[in-house]
């Protein structure tokens, strides 16, 4: 029998697949996932909180790596989704 592991989702994907893979795992809406986390954030950030430290430690679906590839990997795609947040912010201000 093999277990049941949470991973971050490549399909249910709008940001790192934390919600996607959250609600895969318990068998739910993603959406369901991302409004709580939302609803979570407005309290001391805590939704905030339990995102980015899923998204660091949670292994994407595909990932073969062991735990430190996985958690550079992870920091990688946090990298590079603050660098297009940054790019896109200064495109808004310099049109």
């Amino acid at each position: 029998m093999q277990t049941k592991r949470i991973l971050r989702s490549r399909n249910e994907r709008m940001i790192a697949g934390v919600a996607g893979g959250l609600a895969n795992y318990f068998g739910i809406d993603p959406l369901i996932v991302r409004i709580a986390l939302l609803v979570l954030a407005f309290f001391n950030g805590l939704g905030t909180l339990i995102y980015l430290t899923l998204w660091l430690l949670v292994p994407n679906e595909d990932s073969v790596g062991d735990r430190r590839s996985n958690v550079q990997e992870s920091l990688n795609e946090m990298q590079a989704a603050v660098e297009q947040l940054i790019a896109r912010v200064r495109g808004a201000f310099t049109r």
